[in-house]
């Protein structure tokens, strides 16, 4: 399965930062959905990565090894 752009947009943005950490907000500064970070951990593609504790509900994860598989997988087409 291949991600959607929104997926691909997210997650490319994951492949310069330090330890893969994932932004929770997009480059306009919306909040990226919920549904976009859990279908990518479902998939394998994100894994949760730290609880922050003055922002519990908010879902801090990093890029998985085949996250950056499939990226450049997708880059390569």
């Amino acid at each position: 399965m291949k991600p959607t752009q929104v997926q691909q947009d997210w997650l490319r943005r994951g492949l310069s930062q330090p330890g893969g950490k994932l932004p929770l907000f997009d480059t306009n500064g919306k909040q990226i959905s919920d549904k976009t970070v859990r279908s990518c951990i479902d998939r394998g593609w994100a894994a949760p990565w730290f609880e922050n504790p003055i922002k519990p509900d908010w879902l801090i994860c990093r890029l998985t090894d085949e996250g950056r598989r499939v990226i450049n997988t997708t880059n390569d087409n």
